[in-house]
């Protein structure tokens, strides 16, 4: 237990140094001070602030049932179609209607609706485990089908669309470069969205925003330019407005309503420029699957127009001069640099399932976060001072090495966190002084061992030894179990419980780095120096 050669004490002395050092940009950042210009370029690497310290931008937004119920017509709509159009023989159905929340049709041929309804059926799956379908299905007047969305099925679909929204909404982020956002579900339908160190929402806002639904439909060419003026569409097209900004702005445009193309299929997303025009522009990639697709689609509408939409507006609609077949295309509709960079971060996360509007914003200043740290800073050193004198008083010389130990874990967990590139937070202050309790109780446990094994009669290394030895497996026990609980809450929990865990499991480490280790090669080395014939501990 004693026996430390030159090599492991210099690898322990190296690690040591090297985590101290890791924080000393943390130190300057902490205490609003500048940290100087010359270190900056050797490592400049300090821990992140959550909101409750570094202030930021609090978002929360809610998903759109509506559109939710919009989409679930749309998508059964299309289903149905196919699933006529394969049937054999063919099932004939017209005047298809979404009116109300429901999807009717007619059956051309009364024989046929016992047969659509067994195709149907399949496409109508039960909501969860309780058997409830997702849609009704009744026959009018013998020939007219009308499909209802069940509450049940809605329930499901809004809880559904909000599982990738969460994921969507943080790629977006993590994309700005933010450090540690805080992205959480609430209630039924909503999400909070904290991004430290934010001050300005705007580009947030604009980013969360965009549901980023990219569509290349085919414009209906025979449609009047009266009636598309009007907003009268054809069967079988949609009228829809031209984006801000783009060529199409202020007009509308009639576009066949399916047999287009999702961009649910993109890989890449990137900013770049028109060669001919200098514009910026957006390089959209597909997989094999979507160009495929989007090869067919150009392959066989050669030199018509088709239109590129998104989130239901116009930007462009170019003609489609030759097959496009390298799987890439091109996204022009009058950007500019920071808009089409905001587009292909869009793009590249994906298209949010459904909107999400901003029901609450606000702004939190970093005054109060640093009344925060200066609060937190002060209690952690009037205790620590305390706990100081209360060691030294006790255990003499080994209640000195544990104050330095104490000092040095301290210090640790800030060099890690900075390496780690990991947040502290106001509970995270909380779990210093936390963790700056085990450690002081580490060193308790070994004092009182040492002391006991002296009073047996040891002695002074083989009580030195025993202590640590002794001390060690209660100490080691108790770190496990405080380190599964770590984990659970790391695992489970969200923003301020995550921040208080990171600080709980790394000060672990620590504190049984510093107050089992460190402190017994201090011992062991004052031991084989000096040959105390006594312990005044």
């Amino acid at each position: 237990m004693l026996d430390f050669p030159q090599w492991r004490r210099i690898w322990l002395w190296g690690l040591t140094l090297v985590a101290c050092l890791a924080a000393v940009p943390s130190f300057f950042a902490l205490t609003g001070q500048d940290y100087p210009d010359p270190l900056k370029a050797t490592y400049d690497q300090s821990v992140n602030l959550g909101l409750d310290l570094a202030g930021g931008s609090h978002i929360l937004l809610e998903a759109e049932r509506s559109q939710v119920a919009a989409q679930r017509l749309e998508t059964m709509e299309e289903s149905v179609t196919a699933e006529m159009r394969r049937a054999d023989p063919r099932i004939r159905i017209g005047d298809i209607s979404r009116r109300d929340g429901r999807l009717s049709f007619m059956i051309e041929n009364p024989v046929d609706v016992d047969r659509a309804r067994d195709l149907i059926e399949p496409l109508t799956t039960g909501a969860g485990l309780t058997g409830q379908r997702d849609w009704t299905i009744r026959v009018v007047d013998g020939q007219r089908m009308i499909l209802t969305p069940t509450e049940a099925g809605m329930d499901r679909a809004v809880n559904n669309a909000r599982e990738p929204a969460v994921e969507v909404v943080r790629k977006r982020i993590d994309a700005l470069g933010t450090r540690e956002p805080t992205i959480i579900r609430q209630g039924d339908n909503r999400i909070v969205v904290q991004v430290p160190g934010l001050q300005d929402p705007g580009e947030l806002k604009a980013l969360l925003g965009q549901t980023a639904s990219l569509e290349f439909k085919l414009v209906d060419v025979e449609a009047s330019a009266a009636d598309t003026q009007a907003g009268i569409a054809r069967p079988g097209s949609q009228i829809l407005p031209g984006a801000p900004g783009s060529d199409y702005e202020g007009a509308t445009l009639a576009v066949r309503r399916l047999g287009g193309i999702k961009g649910d299929t993109l890989t890449d997303a990137r900013q770049s420029f028109d060669p001919q025009t200098n514009e910026p522009v957006v390089n959209i990639t597909f997989d094999s699957s979507g160009g495929q697709r989007f090869a067919k689609l150009t392959r066989e509408n050669v030199n018509r127009p088709f239109a590129i939409i998104l989130d239901d507006q116009v930007l462009s609609a170019p003609n489609i001069n030759e097959p496009i077949l390298g799987g890439t295309a091109q996204i022009s509709g009058g950007f500019t640099v920071e808009s089409a960079n905001n587009l292909a971060i869009s793009l590249r996360s994906g298209a949010l399932p459904v909107d999400l509007a901003i029901v609450e914003e606000r702004t939190v200043g970093p005054d109060l976060g640093q009344d925060s740290i200066e609060s937190g800073i002060l209690a952690m050193g009037i205790g620590s001072l305390l706990v100081i004198l209360l060691m030294i008083v006790t255990y003499g010389r080994f209640g000195m090495y544990s104050t330095v130990a104490l000092a040095i874990n301290v210090v640790m967990i800030l060099g890690i966190m900075a390496i780690l590139n990991t947040t502290l937070t106001l509970p995270g202050i909380a779990g210093f002084v936390l963790t700056i309790g085990a450690a002081v109780d580490a060193n308790v446990l070994i004092n009182e061992r040492i002391r006991e094994e002296r009073k047996r009669g040891r002695r002074v290394v083989a009580a030195v030894e025993n202590g640590y030895k002794e001390a060690s497996r209660a100490i080691y026990d108790a770190n496990v179990t405080n380190f599964i609980a770590g984990v659970l809450l790391f695992l489970f929990g969200s923003g301020p419980v995550r921040g208080f865990a990171v600080v709980l499991v790394i000060g672990l480490f620590t504190s049984v780095f510093t107050a089992v280790v460190l402190t017994r090669m201090w011992v062991a080395m004052w031991l084989r120096k000096k040959r105390p014939s006594d312990l005044h501990i």
